[in-house]
């Protein structure tokens, strides 16, 4: 409810910004890195979605075995995102993972059936998903392009609460938490609430910005209007 309401004032506040202004500025073109970010987070979310799939069928766990099931369902739901958004900048997108990632599973995959696959599976993901946190903090430091820079803050707290279901190369099983708000290392999120915590703060996001874009445009014009007074 919270997010219709906030898409709602967005689109109102909006249409009386571009009555009352004309149309907005084009956004400029993505960077290089914003590029290499969508090529390399999609490439992840491919390698991660193998890996879970991988994980459902060979663990000796069910804590792994349901932290796989839950890395296939949000990685898959990212990957829509990113895909989407990489296909309205026009930027391609590679075909699937690295060598590097298929060969790491590939590793993991020998000792299938073990303990140890479980422990190899655990450490990975560890590391990808810290992997993964940098670069999306690299991104939301100095992105370039604002719209992939949003997806990169809305995609984190769930990248954080998956390195929070493997941290320290241990199986941690699903805390009943809710989001916290992005940027904050300890932030956790219950997988069911993707879609709310993408949706509320792009919703957040696209709000808050449409009110000081139409806010310091209104002021500016006010300014030229009493100053066009005061020549007359």
């Amino acid at each position: 409810m919270r997010s219709r309401q906030w898409a709602a004032a967005a689109v109102t506040v909006l249409a009386t910004c571009t009555a009352t202004t004309g149309p907005a500025h084009a956004e400029g073109a993505p960077g290089p890195t914003d590029g290499a970010f969508l090529k390399t987070v999609h490439q992840g979310n491919l390698a991660e979605i193998e890996a879970g799939n991988d994980a459902q069928h060979n663990a000796t766990t069910a804590c792994v075995k349901d932290a796989g099931a839950m890395f296939v369902r949000d990685h898959t739901r990212m990957d829509g995102d990113v895909k989407a958004l990489a296909g309205s900048l026009r930027i391609a997108l590679p075909g699937g993972p690295t060598a590097e990632q298929k060969q790491q599973l590939a590793g993991i995959r020998a000792k299938a059936g073990t303990k140890a696959y479980d422990s190899a599976w655990l450490s990975a993901q560890a590391e990808n998903h810290r992997a993964t946190l940098a670069l999306i903090d690299e991104q939301i430091a100095s992105g370039r392009n604002a719209r992939i820079t949003a997806a990169a803050k809305a995609a984190r707290p769930v990248v954080a609460m998956h390195l929070g279901r493997v941290s320290g190369g241990v199986c941690h099983g699903q805390a009943p938490v809710r989001t916290v708000p992005a940027g904050d290392g300890g932030m956790a999120a219950g997988a069911d609430a993707y879609g709310e915590t993408v949706t509320a703060v792009a919703g957040g996001a696209a709000l808050g910005g449409t009110l000081l874009a139409c806010g310091t445009v209104l002021v500016l014009r006010r300014r030229r209007t009493r100053a066009a007074s005061v020549r007359r």
